[in-house]
């Protein structure tokens, strides 16, 4: 298919930017980014319009443009968050998209809608699941995923009704630069900036360590999302992720080896979910068999992208 014009609703976020750097890369994308937050110096040159505004309440100023491919990425992602105020992140994550689509049904546009599930749609998963396909029981376990099965849904249900051409993911869990500190990853590289700079004592703290999740590097993930709205059937499902889980412990033995000081490390009861599952593992044989997706770059490789994105805004900070 052709893609001309594009919309990325969330593209402030660390997936928005690493996805309009991606599709720059690609050409001829005339790019529409849509935030609540203006657009961040490292992808201005490469959007050609900005729209900032609540999805919520002002997701109708979209409605005049005439898109080719939208790629659905604003959300509340962050599962504590959820725990604190489960209506808020709910309300975030259903009634924008419920808008979305269906002011594009009331339109009669068909542009390409790709929809940003969750491994977390899959929830309380047991050792017999394992690895996780597309057609494994969805057993959500906290409010953001109850809101990503319901934005999986609202998007299949869209589809069936209005034949928009929705295709939806579910993106096992991804690392890279830029991602917000409450996320696991980037928590311990900025601990680690931190230490290194001096402004923390050397103890980073952490939460559960044991558990085991299937970890992408974001540039790869939203290659995959390229690669759908390319080759992708509309109102199919697709898993993204590795195949391989990781421990939380390995990922902090990783990053603490690059690290240039002595630290210990302590555990933090505030760290720990009131429900965490064992393991997670992607089956993105689907998704291969469909675009001819892999991930290419190793996790060793982003967890160091990850660490030095973190020493860079330390020292700025610091500059600043």
């Amino acid at each position: 298919m052709s893609v001309k014009r594009v919309l990325i609703t969330g593209a402030c976020g660390e997936i928005g930017q690493a996805l309009v750097q991606g599709l720059a890369q690609q050409g001829n994308h005339q790019i529409v980014s849509a935030d609540m937050v203006s657009l961040p110096e490292s992808i201005k040159s490469l959007v050609a319009e900005h729209v900032q505004g609540d999805l919520i309440n002002k997701i109708k100023i979209f409605y005049d443009y005439d898109f080719d491919v939208i790629f659905h990425l604003a959300a509340q992602s962050y599962v504590p968050v959820s725990w604190d105020d489960p209506w808020d992140t709910l309300e975030n994550n259903i009634r924008a998209q419920a808008n979305l689509l269906d002011g594009l049904a009331k339109l009669g546009a068909t542009p390409r809608v790709v929809v940003i599930g969750s491994n977390e749609e899959y929830g309380l998963v047991r050792p017999e699941d394992l690895p996780l396909r597309e057609d494994s029981p969805l057993r959500p376990n906290n409010p953001y995923a109850v809101s990503k099965v319901a934005q999986d849904m609202l998007g299949l249900s869209y589809f069936q009704s209005h034949k928009i051409p929705v295709l939806r993911v579910r993106p096992f869990n991804h690392i890279g630069p830029r991602q917000g500190e409450s996320f696991v990853v980037p928590s311990f590289a900025k601990q680690i900036a931190m230490i290194e700079a001096g402004h923390q004592e050397p103890v980073i703290r952490v939460g559960n360590l044991a558990a085991r999740r299937d970890f992408t590097d974001v540039r790869d993930v939203v290659r995959a999302y390229y690669l759908v709205v390319m080759h992708g059937q509309p109102g199919e499902v697709y898993n993204i992720g590795s195949g391989r889980s990781r421990s939380i412990q390995e990922i902090l033995d990783c990053l603490v080896s690059y690290c240039r000081v002595a630290v210990r490390v302590e555990p933090d009861p505030a760290r720990m979910r009131p429900s965490d599952t064992p393991e997670i593992r992607c089956d993105a044989h689907k998704l291969h068999a469909v675009t001819g997706w892999e991930p290419t770059i190793p996790l060793e490789q982003s967890l160091r992208d990850v660490l030095d994105d973190w020493r860079a805004r330390i020292t700025a900070q610091t500059a600043g």
